[in-house]
């Protein structure tokens, strides 16, 4: 784990894999989010629900932001975290950046994601890094992963069927 990584992060990343979870249980893809302010307020938490939705942007991280950013400026994010089971898709680091927050931890990787979602016909992804999508903004960003990587992968494991 990297040195940047704190207890409090464990525990709000530990959140974020809970609801991977709890969407997974409702028959979403197991991906789960939680975004944190600056003080250590938790502003937002969402899973992926774009299965029961049929909103093919439903991810758990838009989803966090949408509740995370309604009626604030981009500014009241300044110093936040979020927090991500799994590794931001490309569409999701896009989000992340819009939303002014330059911090993020998660757990699994895109690379073992891929290996899950390898198992369903139509579930690839776009095969970039938040780290590339990030570098390319002139404001610096933080990003902490893969860490408690093996407790995020277990409800991909129960999800996609592999043990």
């Amino acid at each position: 784990m990297s040195a940047a990584f704190s207890e409090a992060d464990g525990r709000y990343l530990r959140q974020a894999i809970a609801l991977s979870a709890t969407g997974s249980a409702q028959g979403n893809r197991p991906f789960g989010s939680v975004v944190v302010s600056a003080t250590g307020e938790v502003l937002a938490e969402a899973f992926n629900d774009n299965a029961a939705t049929g909103d093919c942007t439903a991810h758990a991280e838009v989803n966090a932001l949408r509740l995370a950013t309604t009626g604030q400026p981009r500014s009241a994010l300044a110093g936040a975290t979020l927090y991500a089971s799994g590794e931001p898709c490309v569409m999701c680091a896009g989000a992340i950046f819009w939303s002014g927050i330059r911090r993020v931890v998660f757990g699994i990787d895109a690379v073992r994601l891929r290996a899950f979602r390898a198992t369903q016909a139509g579930a690839a992804d776009l095969q970039m890094s938040c780290r590339d999508v990030f570098a390319t903004s002139a404001e610096p960003f933080t990003v902490i992963g893969p860490v408690l990587d093996d407790e995020a992968a277990a409800p991909h494991n129960a999800y996609w069927g592999m043990k």
